[in-house]
């Protein structure tokens, strides 16, 4: 039994295209950023955490967990999850590099084998004018997004360019690192 910890409907989606039977169980984890926790630690422990918070319900499952931040200049950005922070986001990105760091977790919970690994995935932003930043929020409205872009959506319009091996990653899952993760538990995809 595969099982996705995450009430997330962007990474149900992800999955979903692997075509392996699975089903998702929302964990209930504090996630707040512990003092001095760097972005790759945040996302390391928060990945194996929501792995762990379900293990007990799905017995003899592999369990993924998954985290993604993204990061400016040093700092940790959030959703914005309103239209004004969401300018002020994009506002912020034009022009420059947002690294973003997906932490994915796949746990056997009938051996307790817990595979970790942290997916890095960067976009450099074109640069940004207000009404542009206004139009795209308009059409996408991604208020629930790390970064106030869809890359699914209208968002790959606002970038010059992307940086890493697997754009899954920008939306929540990288598939080609689960791929990865799941022969080494004998998961055969496809």
């Amino acid at each position: 039994m595969l099982v996705l910890a995450s009430s997330s409907t962007y990474r149900r989606t992800l999955i979903a295209r692997l075509g392996l039977p699975f089903t998702w169980d929302a964990p209930d984890l504090d996630e707040t950023e512990l003092p001095d926790e760097t972005p790759h630690g945040l996302v390391t422990r928060l990945s194996e955490g929501k792995a762990r918070a379900v293990a007990a319900r799905h017995p003899n499952s592999l369990i993924i967990g998954s985290d993604q931040v993204s990061v400016r200049d040093g700092m940790i950005i959030g959703k914005p999850h309103t239209h004004e922070k969401a300018i002020a986001q994009l506002a912020a990105a034009s022009g420059k590099r947002i690294d973003f760091l997906t932490g994915l977790c796949l746990l056997n919970s009938g051996t307790g084998r817990c595979q970790v690994m942290v997916e890095p995935f960067s976009v450099i932003f074109r640069t940004l004018s207000p009404g542009a930043i206004e139009r795209y929020l308009r059409a996408d409205t991604p208020y629930d997004c790390a970064g106030s872009f869809k890359l699914e959506g209208r968002g790959i319009a606002l970038f010059e360019r992307l940086e890493g091996r697997d754009p899954n990653t920008l939306i929540g899952l990288p598939l080609i690192a689960l791929v990865d993760l799941l022969a080494a538990e004998g998961v055969q995809v496809p």
